[in-house]
């Protein structure tokens, strides 16, 4: 039985993995900003078997509620093993180019509050001598590109942390996995045309939950974005900057 928190509970994607936890049996506890939204996601756990079920308001962007977060997170599940980071934004390219207190916004929501809470959860997973930081990146940090250069750099921010806080605690029995999603058809993204490269949250939820269950390190979901981000990442840049991406 695990003692997970989810911050940023509401998603499509966290609630499709807070349900398949719940299905385990697992206690779960939710942050979100939405308070509506999340009671009835909390209901809807309840009736899915989740053991116990948490929930707490809360803002990333209010860095000072991070630590209490954990706090009362631990406390009400009598321990915490794994935390799943899934908050974020999806950001407006064109006004973050133009607008610079947006596009630092976006990057502080995207990138700086998740590397926050990764290292508070971090040292209190160190203290103990185990656990699973598994935090919601994209393949957009991958590198960066005309379209979305301002939230694939705080992903990328988020991936780099990941890389060297997971070579740290591994030493001392905690895991950080990376999770890398294409393109994934949820509220967010529903002005998108949909392709064969979309997935379903269903779908992700399950590379999560395998790969944490595994002990990861990253986790590209579906697998095949890892080939496609392996063939981008090594286009030649003067090939790259030609290209409408």
């Amino acid at each position: 039985m695990k003692k997970i928190l989810i911050v940023g509970a509401t998603s499509a994607i966290a609630e499709a993995c807070a349900r398949q936890w719940a299905q385990r049996g697992d206690k779960l506890f939710l942050a979100a900003r939405n308070e509506a939204a999340m009671h009835s996601v909390a209901d809807d756990l309840k009736t899915r078997g989740a053991l116990a079920v948490g929930q707490k308001v809360f803002d990333a962007a209010r860095f000072e509620q991070h630590a209490e977060l954990l706090r009362e997170a631990t406390q009400s599940m009598g321990g915490l093993d794994t935390v799943l980071i899934a908050h974020g934004t999806l950001s407006d390219q064109a006004r973050a180019q133009a607008d610079v207190g947006y596009a630092l916004s976006e990057i502080a929501t995207n990138g700086t509050s998740v590397v926050s809470l990764m290292t508070l959860a971090g040292e209190q997973f160190s203290a103990q001598g185990s656990g699973c930081i598994a935090v919601i990146s994209s393949v957009a940090g991958d590198r960066g590109r005309q379209s979305n250069y301002v939230y694939g750099s705080a992903k990328a921010l988020v991936s780099a942390f990941a890389s060297g806080q997971r070579q740290r605690l591994r030493k001392v029995g905690v895991n950080v996995m990376t999770i890398k999603p294409g393109f994934v058809d949820t509220p967010m993204t529903a002005s998108f045309k949909k392709g064969a490269l979309w997935a379903k949250p269903e779908k992700v939820a399950s590379d999560i939950l395998a790969g944490v269950d595994k002990g990861k390190a990253v986790v590209y979901t579906p697998g095949f974005w890892r080939l496609i981000m392996l063939i981008i990442k090594h286009i030649p840049e003067f090939v790259f900057v030609k290209l409408a991406l």
